[in-house]
C-alpha cells in the first residue's frame, strides 16, 4: 500500500518550501515544507534557531512574493 503524503503550498505559486524570519536576527531564516500538516525542517543542523510554529506564524514562500500566516497554506 502507498500512502500520499499530503503537502501544503504557497496559495500563489503552487510551491512547497517556506521559511519563517528569525524575529532577533533579521538575516537569519528558518527552511521548511509542511507535510501532513506537520512542519519538516528543510536543515538537518539541529543547532541552528528552531521557531515556535503556531496557525498565525508569518510564513514566506521561498519562490515567489508571497507572505502570510501559516493557516492561509491551501491544502
Amino acid at each position: 500500500m502507498i500512502r500520499k503524503v499530503k503537502t501544503m503550498a504557497c496559495p500563489l505559486c503552487g510551491c512547497e518550501h517556506f521559511y519563517v524570519k528569525n524575529p532577533d536576527d533579521e538575516y537569519e531564516t528558518c527552511e521548511f515544507d509542511v507535510k501532513n500538516g506537520e512542519v519538516v525542517f528543510a536543515s538537518k543542523d539541529k543547532e541552528s534557531w528552531r521557531p515556535e510554529f503556531t496557525e498565525a506564524t508569518e510564513t514566506y514562500c521561498d519562490n515567489c512574493a508571497w507572505h502570510g500566516k501559516l493557516n492561509a497554506l491551501k491544502k
